[in-house]
C-alpha cells in the first residue's frame, strides 16, 4: 500500500512538474497576443483613413483569412503533433506568431497586414497543443481543473496584455507590436531550450496520415467517437460566439462609450482578472461538485447573460457591471475539453486537438463575416435602429444553442486508456 501511495505521489509531481512548464509558456504566448487587442483595430482604421465601418470590414476580412489558414492547416499540425511530439509544433506556432508581429510592427499598407495574418493562420496552433500537451501529462480526473487553468492562461494575457499595449499604443501605434514581437521570441527561446516533450516515442502515432490531416478527416475522426460530433458542436458555437468581441470590441467600445485604448486596455483587464479567479479558484472545486457536465452547461448560461448585458449596456458602466456574470462562462471550456479528452486514445489527442482547431477556423471564418457585417450595418443604421450591440444579442443567442445542445449530448464517459 505504501508503495502506491509513494507511487500515485510521485506521479502527482511528475505531472504538475510537466503541467507547469507548458502554463509559463502559455502564459507568455498569451501576453503577447494581449498586446495588439486594443491597437490592431486602431491600426487598421489608420490605413482606411479613421472609417470606423471601413476599418471593421477589413477586419471582417483578415479575421476570414485566418479562419481559412486555420480550417486547413489546423488538422495537419494536429497530426503533426502525433506523430512527431508536442514541442516541435509548438515551436512552429510560436515562431510564426512573432512573424506575424514584426510584419504588424513594421507594415507600411494593409497588405503587408494582411500577409502576416496569413503567416499566423497556417502555424497558429500554440493553445490546441498546448491543450494535448495538457492531455499527455494530466490524468483524465484532473483535466478539467487544468484546462481551467490553461485557460487562465489566456486570462493572464488579458490582465496584463491589453493595459501594456494600451499603455504603449497611447505612445506610438507600433511599439506595442515590437514589445509582443520580442515576448514571443522570448517564449520561443523558452521552449527550445527548456520545454520538455510529452509525448513519448512509444505514444505517438505511426505514420502521418493525409486522409485524416484535412477538414474531411478531422469531421470523420470526431464522427467515430461516442457523441464527440455533438460535443464538438457545442465548442463550435462557442467558438463562433466568442468571435464577436475580438471582431467589434474596440470598435463597439470606440463607438459607443467613446473609450480611449488606454481605458479599452483597462476594460480587458477587468474581464482578465474575473476570467483568472473563476479559471484558478473555481473551477477545480465546481467541477469535483457538479460535475463536467454541469460546468459545460453553466458555463454556457453565464456566457449567453453576459452577452446580453454587453449588448444592452448603453454605458461604459453598465458594460462594466456585465463582467462579473460574464466570467462564469469560463467553465464552459475546461468542462468541454474534460469530456472530449475522456472519448479519445492518449494518440489521437493531438488529432482532437487539430480537429477543434479546424472547427475554430470555421468559427473563425464565419463568425467576423458575421458579427463584424451586423456591426458595420447597425452603425450605418444606428439613426434608425438604435441598436450597436445587435451582434452581441447574436453571440448571446449561439451560447442559448449551444446550452441546449449540451444538455443532450453532454454525458460524462469513461476515458479511453491507453493500449497497454
Amino acid at each position: 500500500m505504501s508503495d502506491q501511495v509513494q507511487g500515485g505521489a510521485e506521479d502527482d509531481k511528475r505531472w504538475a512538474g510537466a503541467f507547469r512548464f507548458i502554463f509559463a509558456a502559455a502564459v507568455i504566448n498569451a501576453i503577447s497576443f494581449g498586446i495588439m487587442i486594443p491597437v490592431l483595430p486602431n491600426l487598421i482604421k489608420e490605413f482606411t483613413g479613421g472609417d470606423t465601418a471601413a476599418a471593421s470590414e477589413w477586419n471582417v476580412v483578415f479575421g476570414a483569412v485566418w479562419g481559412v489558414m486555420q480550417l486547413f492547416c489546423g488538422p495537419i499540425l494536429g497530426m503533426m503533433s502525433d506523430r512527431y511530439g508536442r514541442r516541435p509544433i509548438l515551436l512552429i506556432s510560436i515562431g510564426g506568431l512573432a512573424i506575424d508581429f514584426l510584419f504588424m510592427a513594421l507594415a507600411p499598407s494593409l497588405m503587408w497586414l494582411f500577409v502576416g495574418r496569413v503567416i499566423n493562420g497556417l502555424t497558429a496552433a500554440s493553445f490546441s497543443t498546448a491543450n494535448a500537451y495538457v492531455a499527455d501529462v494530466t490524468p483524465p480526473q484532473k483535466r478539467a481543473k487544468a484546462f481551467g487553468w490553461m485557460g487562465s492562461a489566456f486570462s493572464f494575457g488579458f490582465i496584463v496584455g491589453p493595459v501594456l499595449g494600451g499603455f504603449l499604443g497611447d505612445i506610438d501605434l507600433r511599439l506595442p507590436f515590437f514589445v509582443a514581437a520580442g515576448l514571443t521570441t522570448l517564449n520561443w527561446l523558452y521552449g527550445f531550450f527548456v520545454l520538455p516533450e510529452s509525448l513519448t516515442p512509444e505514444r505517438r502515432v505511426a505514420r502521418f496520415d493525409w486522409k485524416r490531416a484535412n477538414p474531411v478527416g478531422s469531421l470523420g475522426f470526431l464522427r467515430s467517437h461516442n457523441d464527440l460530433l455533438g460535443l464538438a458542436g457545442v465548442g463550435f458555437l462557442f467558438q463562433l460566439a466568442h468571435t464577436v468581441l475580438p471582431s467589434i470590441f474596440v470598435l463597439y467600445a470606440g463607438y459607443r462609450y467613446d473609450w480611449t485604448p488606454g481605458m479599452m486596455g483597462m476594460a480587458m483587464m477587468g474581464t482578465g482578472i474575473a476570467g483568472v479567479v473563476v479559471q484558478t479558484m473555481l473551477v477545480g472545486p465546481v467541477v469535483a461538485k457538479i460535475g463536467e457536465r454541469g460546468a459545460l452547461l453553466l458555463g454556457a448560461a453565464a456566457g449567453a447573460v453576459g452577452f446580453l448585458i454587453y449588448g444592452l449596456a448603453s454605458e461604459g458602466w453598465m458594460y462594466l457591471a456585465g463582467i462579473p456574470v460574464f466570467a462564469f462562462m469560463n467553465f464552459l471550456m475546461p468542462g468541454l475539453q474534460g469530456l472530449m479528452t475522456r472519448r479519445v486514445e492518449p494518440s489521437g489527442q493531438g488529432q482532437l486537438q487539430g480537429a477543434n482547431q479546424a472547427m475554430q477556423g470555421i468559427a473563425s471564418v464565419i463568425g467576423p463575416i458575421v458579427f463584424g457585417t451586423v456591426f458595420a450595418w447597425s452603425v450605418r443604421h444606428d439613426g434608425q435602429l438604435h441598436e450597436p450591440g445587435l451582434a452581441i444579442f447574436l453571440a448571446s443567442g449561439m451560447l442559448v444553442g449551444a446550452f441546449l445542445l449540451a444538455l443532450k449530448v453532454g454525458h460524462v464517459r469513461k476515458a479511453v486508456q491507453a493500449a497497454a
